[in-house]
């Protein structure tokens, strides 16, 4: 049964999510979404231009000045819920995007705090300040820390490696929120300069996480 068969209630009357497209931490709300069959709307920032530090978006959106945030609206009430993984945590509740097992299902959460720790701070740290910022606009902080994110973005994929080795998926068999987490800056590390062809195992689940029912592209 795929994930988007076990659907079994509607999330909210609208939802709208405020992103900036070029963000993974956005495209894990959007894939989530699109996995469970869940309409959304997007409302699009260039975080680059300052768009989500305007004294609007603190005071109505997100007062951190960050997104994704999810706009809910039901019942004539309107909430904003900001953290890419919280977002895709309240539109899975219910499905098999979340595993029912007890033990399963906090193996995909320490998945997801591995992404936001060791992945992310340095996999996705790389591709922005390479492919969206670009070298020239870096500051000398950031140039200093370049072969340190690496390293440890190398570390990141390794780990990943030898755990998809005997894994379909990062919970097993089955396609959870711990693989749309992983899958967004993953699938364009190359953009930081990782070479995925170095990690095989990787890019065959990555195939996988593309055969899901309902998989839509980052772009």
């Amino acid at each position: 049964m795929s994930a988007r068969s076990c659907w079994k209630y509607r999330v909210a009357e609208a939802l709208t999510l405020h992103e900036d497209p070029r963000s993974g931490n956005c495209y894990k709300i959007k894939l989530t979404a699109a996995v469970l069959g869940v309409p959304l709307r997007v409302q699009v920032y260039d975080i680059t231009k300052g768009e989500t530090r305007t004294p609007e978006f603190l005071a109505r959106i997100n007062a951190n000045g960050r997104i994704p945030v999810l706009q809910i609206e039901e019942g004539g009430e309107t909430r904003f819920l900001p953290e890419s993984h919280a977002a895709c945590w309240y539109l899975a509740q219910g499905s098999q995007l979340i595993p029912s097992d007890r033990f399963a299902q906090a193996d995909m959460v320490r998945w997801m705090c591995f992404e936001q720790y060791n992945h992310e701070p340095n996999v996705a740290t790389l591709r922005y300040w390479l492919h969206i910022l670009g070298e020239a606009r870096l500051s000398d902080a950031q140039r200093l820390n370049i072969t340190s994110k690496r390293e440890a973005g190398i570390a990141a994929l390794t780990l990943m490696e030898e755990h998809l080795a005997a894994n379909a998926f990062f919970c097993g068999d089955a396609f959870t929120l711990a693989d749309i987490a992983l899958y967004a800056y993953t699938h364009v590390a190359g953009e930081g300069g990782f070479v995925l062809r170095d990690f095989p195992e990787i890019v065959a689940w990555i195939a996988r996480v593309e055969a899901v029912p309902g998989f839509i592209p980052m772009f």
